[in-house]
């Protein structure tokens, strides 16, 4: 049992990417409750998905705008991924204080809940949207936006944002998106606010779990005034630029933001690097010689006259796209329309090492939104809707290095997870226990290759893995957390400030294995198995995959335990 306990409630949840994110952070995140309704469709394809993968408890497949709040439990976090829409307000409900919108615009949902639940509406919020929604519409730039922050000021909160491409961080896509954070007036986390420039640059959650600098020259200080609908009508009016920078804060109405330049120096993951071997590409997926002509043209520059609806005559012209797409960097957005054989712009095709071209595998998509390999897989969803639930994910390695930061805010310790996103989870039967049993594909390990420079001159940690942990570190899985034993046995003369690379030593085996060090801490064994009571302080590395050597090295350890040395020792043996 976790020694906290955040209780989450997820809406328009998709297929869970906020679920698997949060999980993967800490196991303090319980989602208790969760929403999900696909509108003008019959078959509920990702709410299949999730009770497949989380279970029905707890699980709403019913539209938001006709369940009332009194059925959402009470909550500490509030998520979800709203759609983009026209934000406009048609009136304001003086009488409740509350905003009516258009029919069925989803952010007055949320709106609607978090001001019907009173004094009990959650500490927490946590948004996802995509990028334009700062700089829309275009006829009056910035305007949703400084609706929903007006919105969230009115209900008490503090708000943070930041525009996120996952690709900047070394994550496998190229997918812009706004991500929004917020924080009840008198919460433990507004309470560490000191200064707006410094929470928004240095010290803030956003800032913490993603690095950047600020562009010069673009601060933007302003304050968003009047009622919910003077907003609506008159903000930024006849201006042709949104004030809205890519990171932000709002208090009690008044915005900070500039621009941000990501900094990140870390290993990075590419499409090539998250394929899967030829063979196990289903021939329907690979492009004949006969259709190769067509994705040639559909991806290719054109110049096509066409005629308005007026009868005005213009030329249509767009550039070309890469043909086949580039192996060595992150993917393009994934989009709804990826599914499917019929050649189009925007789906993605690769060159396989046999000269063939080909389309993506849904398996490929859920690892370009960092998902657990086959999460999509249901006998009663089709290949081509897996794509299209891909289409309209999100990255989960985001949301897991937010929930990270924002736990670290609201207890001053480091998060422990036993869930990472990578973890594969049982399907649960829904209809009958045999719902899964005839499903014959082979579950293939998410096991991304990334790019990264080795440093031969970096300290290297070698660690014994004790036996009853050895399948653990068997296991192809790429992060892993390593306990030391008790501090009082490590090596006093191991500089824990110069450690960068750690290696699992294996017993009758030597070392292989080459991990990055993302963060050493102290911890206990009770952190995962409270069961134990061992709350014995030791040392946590938390760590990501790299790479591995040809063969396992055999070598000796200081004290039989541990040997501090140089990466360029070892692989000096190769």
């Amino acid at each position: 049992m976790a020694k906290h306990h955040i209780r989450v409630v997820e809406l328009f949840a998709g297929v869970g990417g906020f679920r698997v994110g949060l999980e993967g952070a800490s196991d303090a995140y319980e989602t208790i409750w969760n929403n999900q309704w696909e509108p003008s469709t019959q078959h509920q394809d990702a709410s299949l998905v999730y009770k497949a993968r989380f279970g029905a408890k707890g699980h709403s497949n019913k539209d938001i705008n006709l369940v009332p709040t009194k059925d959402i439990p009470d909550h500490d976090l509030m998520v979800g991924g709203f759609p983009c829409q026209d934000y406009s307000v048609a009136a304001t409900l003086s009488r409740s204080g509350g905003i009516e919108g258009k029919k069925g615009v989803l952010w007055w949902q949320i709106c609607r809940i978090l001001h019907e639940k009173g004094d009990k509406r959650p500490q927490y919020i946590f948004f996802e949207n995509v990028d334009r929604l700062l700089n829309s519409p275009a006829t009056q730039r910035g305007r949703d936006f400084a609706i929903i922050l007006a919105s969230l000021a009115d209900l008490g909160y503090v708000v943070e944002w930041r525009i996120i491409n996952a690709a900047d961080y070394g994550m496998p896509q190229r997918r812009r998106r706004t991500y929004i954070v917020g924080y009840q007036n008198d919460s433990v986390v507004a309470r560490k606010i000191e200064t707006m420039e410094d929470w928004v640059e240095f010290d803030g959650v956003m800032a913490k779990a993603f690095e950047f600098k600020p562009k010069q020259g673009s601060v933007s200080v302003f304050d968003i005034e009047g009622s919910i609908k003077e907003v609506s009508d008159i903000f930024n009016k006849g201006k042709s630029e949104s004030p809205f920078g890519s990171a932000g804060m709002m208090m009690n109405r008044h915005v900070y933001s500039v621009d941000a330049e990501a900094l990140y120096d870390g290993p990075r993951q590419t499409l090539g690097g998250n394929l899967v071997d030829e063979s196990f590409v289903p021939e329907d997926y690979f492009i004949t010689d006969e259709e190769l002509p067509r994705w040639q043209y559909e991806k290719g520059a054109k110049k096509i006259s066409r005629v308005s609806k007026a009868g005005f005559e213009y030329v249509f012209s767009e550039g070309g796209m890469a043909f086949p797409d580039h192996l060595d960097q992150p993917s393009r957005t994934i989009i709804t329309g990826e599914g499917g054989p019929s050649p189009s712009r925007f789906k993605h095709v690769v060159k396989t090492t046999s000269g063939r071209y080909r389309r993506l595998l849904p398996i490929e998509l859920e690892r370009m939104n960092m998902f657990p390999d086959n999460h999509t897989l249901h006998p009663e969803v089709s290949e081509g809707r897996r794509a299209f639930l891909m289409g309209n994910a999100l990255v989960c390695g985001i949301v897991e290095k937010i929930g990270k930061s924002l736990y670290q805010f609201m207890y001053d310790e480091a998060p422990v997870s036993s869930r990472p996103i990578f973890t594969q989870r049982e399907a649960k039967p829904m209809l009958d226990l045999g719902l899964f049993a005839d499903e014959q594909d082979p579950l293939i390990v998410n096991r991304p290759k990334k790019q990264y420079t080795l440093d031969p001159a970096k300290h290297l940690l070698i660690g014994v893995v004790k036996k009853d942990n050895e399948a653990y570190f068997l296991k192809e899985e790429p992060t892993k957390t390593y306990y030391t034993g008790k501090t009082k046995t490590f090596p006093s003369t191991v500089a824990m400030n110069k450690l960068y690379y750690f290696m699992p030593y294996i017993k009758e085996k030597g070392v292989r294995d080459l991990y990055l060090i993302r963060v050493a801490r102290i911890g206990s064994k009770a952190e995962v198995h409270p069961e134990s009571g061992d709350d014995e302080p030791r040392l946590v590395f938390e760590l990501e995959y790299l790479e591995s050597l040809p063969d396992y090295l055999m070598l000796s350890l200081t004290r039989h335990w541990y040997k501090d040395t140089l990466l360029g020792r070892i692989y000096k043996n190769f």
